[in-house]
């Protein structure tokens, strides 16, 4: 069966396949899953054009002057000679572009949008996502609750389109922690990691504010914070100064390479999130591959990725006294058997193969 997956938006900044490919990595490595049972194309857009082949993935690269290609005649032109079974789209912030795909292509074949955190257009956009609908055959949610703002909205039609399958995943895997640690000078007993970027939606000022009133009863745990965007580290850096034990306690790691990240991963108990709102979770993901038992907020996607209650732990968003009180309980783990129960999770729900078997099982009943 031939699969293709394709965006109409492009990436100015790279203009080299193979480090592009390695940027997406957490997506790409669902495609070369697939490729073991099909054809899978990719058609990218970066600053480069030609043809690339990795993980059995053959990919197209179209170079485009515009940022957005708002009528991708000759992608769409491409796509009908490949003669694909299914056509991925990411993202549903291109209406006007999948209702251009469906004329193009006709009806047999099937289009599947991938759902990237969007939020439902208003006004004339909206409109457009209502016919654009009538294009599509499924959408790839990483929770069906995602689903029902759009079914609220009248943009999809009903819950029948709606699956859920995450977006992304992780090409890390666990490593043994003593020597990772080492590695990176990491102690504390236990570890506690947060990842993100330093701004209102990942709020790591609740985190930290929780973790502070936890550090009262257990000054023996440290937190560490690796952080992209540092929006409010002026506000951060205040709390800890106020605080000798927390500047202690938590340290403000800061930027690394992805690549470092498997190391971090592997240093800690737990990985903690503040976020607000999250499409797929990512660096939870990757946390979570690693071994890392999950301290969430309790959200949409990451209450499908703990099971909900098949590993870790779940607070209320913005809530740093029931976060406090969440810390708490995670002094009653079993930390071995919490790790365990953790990777059979991202086995069965988040891994690449699972994201892959969850994909054919969508194509099938379509």
């Amino acid at each position: 069966m031939k699969l293709i997956f394709t965006s109409y938006g492009k990436t100015s900044e790279y203009d080299q396949p193979k480090e592009w490919l390695k940027r997406i990595d957490a997506y790409t490595g669902i495609l070369e899953e697939l490729a073991k049972q099909h054809e899978v194309i990719s058609i990218e857009r970066i600053n480069y054009e030609g043809e690339y082949l990795q993980g059995g993935v053959r990919y197209y690269f179209v170079k485009t002057k515009n940022k957005v290609a708002r009528f991708p005649f000759h992608t769409h032109k491409l796509i009908k000679a490949f003669k694909p079974r299914v056509v991925f789209i990411n993202g549903f912030i291109f209406p006007i572009q999948i209702i251009q795909l469906r004329i193009t292509l006709g009806r047999k074949p099937k289009i599947i949008i991938l759902h990237r955190a969007e939020k439902p257009f208003t006004g004339l956009k909206k409109w457009f996502q209502k016919i654009a609908d009538k294009c599509v055959d499924a959408y790839l949610f990483t929770s069906a609750e995602f689903g029902k703002e759009w079914i609220e909205n009248g943009i999809i039609s009903g819950p029948k389109k709606i699956y859920e399958v995450i977006q992304a995943s992780s090409i890390f895997h666990p490593a043994e922690r003593t020597s990772s640690r080492q590695a990176l000078n990491v102690s504390g007993s236990p570890v506690f990691l947060w990842v993100g970027r330093l701004d209102e939606n990942k709020d790591p000022l609740t985190v930290v504010k929780g973790f502070i009133c936890f550090l009262q009863s257990h000054p023996s745990a440290k937190l560490y914070m690796i952080y992209q965007l540092d929006k409010l580290l002026p506000e951060l850096e205040s709390i800890l100064d106020a605080n000798a034990q927390a500047r202690a306690s938590i340290k403000l790691v800061g930027k690394i390479s992805h690549e470092q990240l498997q190391n971090w991963y592997n240093s800690a108990d737990f990985i903690i999130s503040g976020s607000h709102y999250e499409g797929s979770g990512v660096a939870v993901a990757e946390a979570m591959s690693c071994g890392c038992i999950p301290i969430l907020t309790n959200i949409f996607s990451f209450r499908k990725m703990t099971g909900p209650a098949k590993c870790g732990l779940l607070y209320e968003a913005g809530n740093d006294q029931e976060l406090f009180e969440t810390l708490l309980k995670t002094m009653e783990f079993d930390i071995a058997k919490e790790r365990e129960k953790t990777l059979q999770q991202f086995h069965e729900e988040l891994s690449f193969e699972a994201i892959s078997r969850k994909i054919n099982e969508v194509i099938e009943s379509i």
